[in-house]
This record gives structure tokens, sequence and C-alpha cells, in this order.
């Protein structure tokens, strides 16, 4: 698993921009910015659409005002999943990215498999990543929402 001080791994996303589907890097996302990110292990599940992306719509202000330049909530769902998501939770000042083939979450060693319930997903954890290397790391043990949140990462900052 990626740790404190290790470069994030190079990795493609895709998210919605003006309607349609765009790719970008991990570099693109993080070379040179100081950047919050959290990963929700479905788009549209409980804990997630209840608390976990909320927090960060409800405080996007006040980690802005940290001096993060952006705000990534990830999954392995699809764009259209991520953005519609997105949409429907009023997360204007994130960036829903899509982790379709669970490419990132593999290779930084935070991915886990529900078997028949959705097959690889996102382990649930939020992170502060500078210049793209990790400088605070918040896993959640499976089925808990404990140190993942918004509330956690602002006292980070």
């Amino acid at each position: 698993m990626i740790s404190v001080n290790d470069r994030l791994p190079s990795a493609q996303f895709q998210h919605m921009e003006n309607g349609e589907m765009k790719t970008t890097s991990t570099e693109e996302l993080f070379a040179g910015k100081k950047v919050v990110m959290f990963a929700v292990p479905g788009a549209f599940t409980p804990t997630c659409s209840e608390a976990h992306l909320p927090g960060f719509v409800a405080n996007a202000d006040k980690i802005k005002a940290k001096g993060v330049d952006s705000i990534i909530c990830v999954s392995v769902n699809d764009a259209f999943v991520m953005s519609a998501w997105g949409k429907s939770q009023n997360a204007e000042e994130l960036i829903m990215l899509a982790d379709g083939g669970a490419e990132f979450h593999e290779a930084a060693g935070l991915s886990m498999d529900t078997g028949t319930f959705g097959g690889v997903r996102a382990v649930r954890y939020s992170m502060i990543v500078e210049d793209g290397v990790v400088t605070q790391l918040n896993v959640e043990a499976p089925k808990e929402f404990k140190v993942s949140d918004a509330e956690t990462v602002l006292a980070q900052l």
C-alpha cells in the first residue's frame, strides 16, 4: 500500500467536462499542486452519499482556504456515473474522477475485491498530496467511516 512520502503511481482517469468524457493523468492532476483526494467504494452508495461526499462538499471552501488547489473525489465507477453523482450532490467545487478499471487503486495498493457485490473497488480513504507526493493518508478499516472525512483532512492541513 502507498504510504506517506511516496509518489503517486502514474495512471489515467476519466471525468466529464462540458458533456464530453476527458482523460487526464496523475501528473496533470497533481504536478505542482496541493490536492486533497478521497475515494469511495461506490457512487450512490449509502455512506458515500450520506456522509463522505457531503462532508467535502460542505467544507470545500474551508479546505481550499488552507491553500488546496483542488479537491478530488474518485471511485471505481465510470465517468458518467461520477458526473451524475456529483450533480446530485451539488459537488461543483470538486473534481469527480473515475478510475473505471481500478488502474490507479490497484497500483497504489488501495483496492479491494468485493466479489459479486461489485468486483474490484477502491477502499475508503482520504489523502493530501503535494506535487504528486502523499503527505497525509487516512485509510479506513473495512466497513468503517472514522478517519477519511473532511473534518480530519481539515485538521491535517
